[in-house]
This record gives C-alpha cells, sequence and structure tokens, in this order.
C-alpha cells in the first residue's frame, strides 16, 4: 500500500499545473491533499480523477478559499472520517482520517502560527489535542500513521536558514519542542529515521524563488507509531514533481 502525502496549494489551481500527470507518476493507492482551497460544490468532473480509478473525499472548511483537506483512495478502505471532531478545528477542514485494517491513517493541515500570538496559540492547542487522539488510537492497538502538513521543521537539518529563522513560526522553540514531545510518545519521524544525514526539503517560500536556489524547509512528514516501522518498506521525497510550494512525499508499507 502506497500512500502519498502533498499540500497543493489550492487543487483547482494545481489541476491546471499537470497534477493528473504527477498522480499517474506517483501512482499512490491513498492519497492525501492538504489546502484544497474549496468547497465540494466547487467540484467539477476532472478533478475525481475517476478515469484513474480514484474516489475522492473531502473535508471542507467553512470559509470558501481557505486550508480544507481531502482523500483520494483506489483501494477499499474501512472507514473515512472527516475532521476531528473537535469543532474549533473542524471549522477549519484540518483534518481527514482513513482506517485500513489494523492502521488509522491522517491526513493534516496542522495550522501555521505566524499570524501573531491568538494563531500561534491555536495552533499549540491543535497540536496538543491531536497528540491526544492518536495516543488513544495507539493504546487501543491500532497502527497509527499521522502525514501531511505539520508547518514545523523539528531540527537544524530541516531548513536551509535555522540561524535567520529562529524567532519564524514555523521553527519557533515551543513549536520545535512539540514535535519532540510527539516523538517521545512513541512516534518516529519515519523519513529521518532512515535518512538520519539526508538535507532534502518539501515546501519553498514562492514570494522569494527559494526553490530555484532549493533554500526550503522540511515540514511533510510521515509520523508513525513505532509499531508501524517494521512494516514499512520505501520512503521518499519527490522534489522534482512541480506545481505546489510544496513537493510530495510517499510511505509504502510492505504487501502480505
Amino acid at each position: 500500500m502506497k500512500i502519498v502525502s502533498w499540500n497543493v496549494n489550492g487543487l483547482r489551481a494545481i489541476m491546471k499545473k499537470g497534477f493528473k500527470e504527477s498522480v499517474m507518476e506517483l501512482d499512490p493507492d491513498i492519497l492525501f491533499i492538504q489546502e484544497t482551497k474549496m468547497q465540494e460544490d466547487q467540484l467539477v468532473e476532472e478533478i475525481y480523477l475517476k478515469e484513474l480509478g480514484y474516489t475522492l473525499t473531502m473535508h471542507s472548511g467553512v470559509r470558501k478559499g481557505y486550508s480544507s483537506v481531502a482523500v483520494y483512495t483506489r483501494i477499499p478502505v474501512d472507514e473515512i472520517i472527516k475532521g476531528s471532531g473537535i469543532e474549533e478545528y473542524d471549522a477549519e477542514g484540518r483534518v481527514i482520517q482513513v482506517n485500513v485494517g489494523d492502521y488509522a491513517i491522517f491526513g493534516i493541515y496542522f495550522p501555521n502560527g505566524g499570524r501573531g500570538e491568538e494563531r500561534l496559540a491555536y495552533k499549540m492547542r491543535f497540536y496538543d489535542d491531536l497528540l491526544v487522539k492518536f495516543d488513544a488510537l495507539k493504546e487501543s492497538g491500532k497502527k497509527v500513521i499521522i502525514t501531511g502538513d505539520f508547518n514545523v521543521a523539528h531540527n537544524e537539518i530541516d531548513l536551509a536558514n535555522p540561524e535567520t529563522n529562529q524567532k519564524t513560526s514555523g521553527f519557533l522553540p515551543i513549536e520545535r519542542d512539540w514535535f519532540t514531545k510527539l516523538l517521545s510518545h512513541g512516534y518516529v519521524d519515519a523519513w529521518r529515521a532512515r535518512n538520519p544525514e539526508e538535507v532534502k526539503y518539501t515546501w519553498w517560500d514562492q514570494r522569494f524563488r527559494a526553490r530555484d536556489r532549493n533554500a526550503g524547509w522540511r515540514i511533510d512528514y510521515f509520523v508513525v507509531s513505532e509499531n508501524v516501522l517494521e512494516d514499512v518498506d520505501d520512503l521518499t521525497i519527490y522534489n522534482d514533481i512541480m506545481g505546489s510550494d510544496h513537493c510530495p512525499l510517499s510511505l509504502t508499507l510492505k504487501g502480505e
């Protein structure tokens, strides 16, 4: 089972930038999308990707053109759950969960904390409340996979300019400490565990043409509970796939 995550920075926009062809190249069984920036009533036929065998499920926020997540599936799944069950977060359309056998797989667009203290506080509440949810599933025996745009670079190796971003949301000590806390609860940054010294990014600031210089941040992850690690066959970050300010990443689980 191949799982792909991609913050597309607007699903309608990326449809005009070779999205279908990129999905064909990625060939995912489950494709989580963040920042669709659209409502269900804005869907048109081409977005469904039915000709590629996918079923599309969306969880949109109340505010139009903002946030929102979705998942494409082409394999049988047990359940798709829209939202976290917490109204404060679900109004922004940030969480979608796919259950397949023993796996509870989350596609999440974590908040950006860069718009003042109130928004940073919202982000930290979101982090902590979702961790409670992950832990409850793990403790019940589920194999938990969390993917999406976490909006935090954990360590200095995860961004091009750590020295100048010490006070920038996404690299604040409080945000990085939460990621450390997450890992201490029995989770693993799967790509970093396999590639402890490799420098690779998943997001580049479009305002400064940062992708041209590869001055990026690794803020998109697959974080998995420790009981998933032995199931992982492959992990890939696709820096060469364009269309968004983020690139896609994948985790492939071993077959039976």
